[in-house]
């Protein structure tokens, strides 16, 4: 005879629920005004049921992230053909977003979410740096993979990351160089 479960038992329904709140929530008002307890709220859940499964409102985005049902066109990298360009300009779009009061909120938890656990952090380094990051890192480097190629990705989010937390100003130019000092100058024309 099968002992009788202690425990709750986690629902993919109530899980989906909680994301789709968050997303919502933090659509309608922003970072600094998303709670647990709205969530919840929205969610129809309890609020235990949230902390249950998720520390923080941060690790509650950064699994809506990871999940693809925040930030979707962000996380895409444009494929024209000039891999250089096309990094430049997805980190134009990066630093777009996060010169906007909800990007900075939203880098904030994740930044958070990351150091809390060292699964969300393995998780989102694992999704921002799967291939589409990689593949135009190697195409604009000319390195199928290994070591090279995974350092240029760790050095061009590792930038990201530090002006983004710094606040700095940014420009085409700036990214642009960013971009070269990663992946190395352009080729020279002949």
């Amino acid at each position: 005879m099968a002992l009788p479960r202690s425990g709750p038992i986690r629902s993919e329904a109530a899980r989906l629920a909680i994301l789709d709140a968050a997303v919502a929530l933090f659509a309608e008002r922003g970072y600094d005004h998303l709670t647990i307890e709205g969530i919840a709220r929205r969610a129809g859940v309890g609020k235990q049921t949230i902390y249950r499964w998720w520390p923080s409102k941060g690790d509650v985005l950064a699994e809506a992230i990871l999940e693809g049902r925040l930030l979707g066109p962000q996380r895409e990298i444009p494929d024209t053909g000039d891999p250089r360009a096309d990094l430049a300009a997805w980190l134009i779009e990066i630093f777009t977003l996060r010169a906007s009061a909800d990007g900075e909120g939203l880098l904030r938890s994740l930044v958070a979410a990351s150091a809390g656990s060292a699964e969300t952090g393995r998780r989102l380094r694992s999704e921002i740096l799967a291939a589409p990051l990689m593949d135009c890192l190697s195409r604009a480097m000319g390195d199928a993979g290994g070591p090279r190629l995974a350092a240029a990705a760790d050095a061009l989010l590792g930038a990201v990351i530090l002006r983004a937390l710094s606040r700095e100003h940014f420009d085409s130019a700036d990214m642009l160089a960013l971009v070269d000092v990663v992946v190395g100058p352009p080729p020279a024309l002949s």
